[in-house]
């Protein structure tokens, strides 16, 4: 398998779709098996390089869900697709990991960073998947309550490159892995700009960094605005001028159109 660099140049956009009742954006939108599908089709359509596929809401005040819920949710989307989309798995789960991969995923997403499940970085590292490890203050049910750093970007960059030693360790190639600092999970507004603003500290980990804050509340604390787009677009040109090489996103055929700009004044 080729370097995720390779994989994913920059930019790439990874589009979102979320199997669940209660996530923040898209919740309850792609609950039918059919529907989900669908759009995953039209993502890549629209110019995504992969599709992340998620059973289990970790948005702000979210409960976790059972491993067979989780399966009921996400394996009849990734049958229908049968390998023709490029997926990534939204999960912590290394049974649902494992599902998924047979299925045709390509890259794990693991918001935990491998603390979640003990088994899931030997599924990975059993495979020939990529992986993207995040960092997250606390858990979702509670991460917004107080978060607290001395130096936000100097400590997730410490964490993360924590984490990508033990899954090195563990037997995921380095070259297969990417690194997210976690948008809004565990952070104020002033925390997520400041990740932006200082995405340099990431980057100089070696890795390639995947930027999430696609409709995230952050953005609408700084607009005041219900329809967040046009902040969402200015948020990921503004990552992609700083470094980060995948924007996973809801609205894919905006930030693909943006971002090839941006790409092009580059």
């Amino acid at each position: 398998m080729q370097p995720i660099e390779q994989r994913f140049p920059r930019p790439s956009v990874m589009g979102v779709i979320n199997v669940t009742p209660d996530s923040f954006s898209d919740g309850g939108v792609h609950l039918h098996h059919d529907v989900a599908a669908d759009a995953a089709r039209r993502m890549l359509d629209d110019g995504a390089a992969i599709v992340d596929i998620g059973g289990e809401s970790t948005r702000p005040g979210s409960e976790g869900v059972s491993l067979d819920e989780e399966l009921r949710r996400v394996v009849p989307v990734l049958e229908r697709l049968q390998g023709a989309v490029p997926v990534s798995i939204d999960t912590a789960k290394a049974a649902v990991a494992r599902r998924a991969l047979e299925l045709g995923a390509e890259l794990v997403n693991d918001v935990t960073a491998l603390r979640g499940d003990p088994e899931l970085a030997g599924v990975v590292a059993d495979s020939d998947a990529y992986l993207c490890l995040m960092h997250m203050q606390g858990e979702p049910r509670s991460m917004q309550e107080n978060p607290r750093y001395d130096d936000v970007a100097s400590e997730v960059a410490a964490f993360l490159e924590e984490r990508l030693q033990f899954a090195v360790a563990a037997g995921v190639p380095e070259e297969r892995i990417c690194l997210d600092p976690g948008i809004g999970f565990g952070k104020t507004v002033a925390h997520n700009l400041e990740l932006i603003r200082r995405l340099d500290v990431l980057t100089a980990l070696g890795r390639p960094v995947l930027i999430g804050v696609s409709r995230k509340s952050s953005l609408r604390a700084l607009t005041n605005d219900g329809d967040l787009l046009a902040a969402s677009l200015a948020a990921a040109v503004s990552a992609y001028d700083r470094g980060a090489t995948i924007l996973r996103v809801h609205d894919v055929k905006a930030h693909v159109d943006a971002l090839t700009v941006a790409h092009a004044v580059a």
